[in-house]
């Protein structure tokens, strides 16, 4: 992957079981805990698809250990690993040089380790999410886009459709944070980011082509508050997205279905993240399809 800046024979022998080499190539998950994720999943099934010898782990990191993880996993040859919470930050301040979706963003969920002992960090969580909607037949050029949230999905997703020309506006319970968010996307020159009042929302859906959740509200076992949006007022065109995909039809994709609207769950973005990540440890950019998309449903329904 280019726009970086800088920065103080097959593996598998049957289905579900892999014999690791000295030539393997490996990458995984470092978050604590870290038994809950779904990648291992998504990367060893595309492995196995491609007959890539390789393997994708789940790495247990404990707060305060995790320098000294990736440190240790550069050095034993690992091509790179995802990182979820806890350790956004420090994977932030671990690199050596930021691509630009990662300084977009102001957040990195993959690092790459270079053949040079450097490590690059991206976001793919943006750009995941433009290909989740491109990949459903969306025109990401139509905008604008109104954004609910600001956290730190907000301003990945944000940042890639800014950077595609579309105009985003942002509304947040906590108008401060969206304010912030807004600032943050708009200083470097790009289109200012326009900030809606949480209450209004729901009365400024006409104008705009795209509706997108970033929030966790209608996320099973998230906030306790019941999400029921009146989208009574939205274009008839409106395509409506969410990135939560616990469950898959969430309550703002019911609503927006019971309306005539298109919608795009968050399972899309979940697997093409994945998908840019693969690539740049692997070389291969794998196809997200009916069966991975089937693989990753049958777990969920575990």
């Amino acid at each position: 992957m280019d726009d970086v800046v800088e920065h103080p024979s097959s593996a598998l022998v049957a289905p579900g079981r892999l014999t690791i080499r000295g030539t393997t190539a490996l990458a995984g998950v470092i978050g604590w805990p870290v038994a809950h994720s779904r990648s291992p999943l998504l990367h060893n099934f595309w492995l196995a698809r491609y007959g890539i010898d390789g393997a994708y782990v789940p790495l247990p990191v404990a707060p305060g250990a995790f320098d000294v993880a990736v440190h240790g996993l550069r050095a034993a040859g690992f091509r790179g690993a995802n990182v979820t919470i806890p350790h956004k930050e420090a994977a932030f301040a671990i690199a050596d040089r930021l691509h630009r979706s990662a300084v977009r963003s102001g957040s990195v969920n993959t690092l790459v380790f270079a053949q040079d002992g450097t490590i690059e960090a991206h976001s793919t969580d943006g750009d995941g999410f433009v290909a989740s909607l491109e990949a459903k037949g969306v025109d990401v050029a139509r905008g604008p886009v109104l954004l609910l949230g600001a956290g730190g999905a907000a301003r990945a997703v944000a940042a890639s459709l800014l950077d595609r020309g579309m105009a985003v506006s942002v509304a947040n319970r906590t108008t401060a944070r969206a304010v912030a968010l807004a600032e943050a996307l708009s200083g470097d020159g790009s289109v200012p980011v326009s900030v809606i009042d949480w209450a209004d929302w729901t009365d400024r859906l006409p104008g705009h082509a795209l509706l997108v959740n970033t929030t966790s509200l209608g996320m099973h076992g998230g906030p306790g508050d019941v999400f029921t949006p009146d989208l009574s007022r939205a274009p008839d065109d409106m395509v409506v997205s969410d990135i939560v995909y616990v469950p898959r039809m969430t309550p703002l994709l019911t609503a927006a279905v019971a309306r005539g609207l298109r919608v795009v769950d968050g399972t899309g973005m979940l697997l093409h993240q994945a998908r840019l990540g693969f690539k740049c440890w692997f070389g291969v950019d794998p196809e997200v399809d009916a069966d991975i998309q089937a693989l990753f449903d049958a777990d969920l329904a575990r």
